[in-house]
């Protein structure tokens, strides 16, 4: 297992796209840090959430602040976990990736511990990007910088929600073996499709109270403890934002890993 696993880390970190994806990392954690700074501390002028109300305590407008750029990170995580795979089946390396270790099972749980190891490590380099900006931003708009232990269990918590991210990439790169595809309709989704379905659930009293909190941006907020975007949101606590996550992650790699292990590969 554990040569399995320094391949698939070889595999990665031999490659440019390691530090283009460690640089974009750092920069947009950096800069969405300065972006939310702006918006707590001029909400109405911003167009900030709760339409010009600050919705959360200050260890929540820590929390938003440092890990303001985790809405990309999560992205780029996404697209590292779809290439992971899609990359083996784009260019015809997963032959020799399951030649070279014929468990399938083993091979495909490389890969997953592989990217739990990448998505701290791009979890780390974007809290420093993040709390090494951030803590001057909060004190130039006057607000503490770790008002309590809460933001320091959400900056732990953001590297389990990028690992996570990272391996529900995976998983959606198994099931659509088309790269391509797979980094569309990854990220559509992603970006686009789930924000706009948890506005429109958010409609309804049932929808976002028993359906809305469960989609994975908003567990994903959930976990981060970050402010709220309105007066009605319904949020889980962030274990159940955690375990939600989690589950996602869990379903898709795992629905990957067998098919990978009884399908033919060619």
């Amino acid at each position: 297992m554990i040569p399995a696993v320094r391949s698939e880390l070889l595999k990665f970190f031999t490659t440019r796209m390691w530090w283009g994806m460690a640089i974009a990392v750092f920069v947009s954690a950096a800069a969405f840090s300065v972006l939310f700074g702006f918006v707590v501390n001029n909400p109405q002028a911003a167009g900030g959430p709760g339409g010009g109300q600050i919705i959360g305590d200050d260890a929540q407008v820590a929390n938003t602040v440092y890990t303001a750029g985790i809405s990309v990170g999560y992205l780029l995580l996404m697209t590292i976990g779809i290439l992971a795979i899609g990359g083996e089946f784009r260019h015809k390396t997963i032959s020799a990736t399951l030649l070279a270790t014929p468990n399938r099972v083993r091979a495909m749980l490389a890969k997953v511990a592989a990217l739990v190891v990448i998505g701290a490590l791009y979890g780390l380099i974007s809290l420093a990007g993040s709390v090494s900006v951030g803590t001057v931003v909060l004190g130039v708009i006057d607000r503490p910088a770790f008002p309590s232990s809460e933001v320091v269990r959400s900056l732990a918590l953001s590297l389990l929600v990028l690992a996570l991210w990272a391996l529900i990439g995976l998983g959606i790169g198994i099931l659509i073996p088309n790269q391509v595809a797979a980094l569309f309709i990854g990220v559509a989704v992603a970006w686009i499709v789930e924000p706009l379905l948890g506005l429109l659930l958010g409609i309804w009293d049932f929808s976002r109270e028993n359906i809305a909190p469960y989609l994975p941006t908003s567990a994903t907020n959930a976990t981060l403890n970050a402010i709220s975007q309105s007066a009605d949101e319904v949020r889980l606590d962030w274990w159940g934002g955690a375990l939600v996550l989690l589950a996602y992650a869990v379903v898709l790699a795992g629905l990957g890993i067998w098919r990978v292990a009884r399908s033919d590969i060619s």
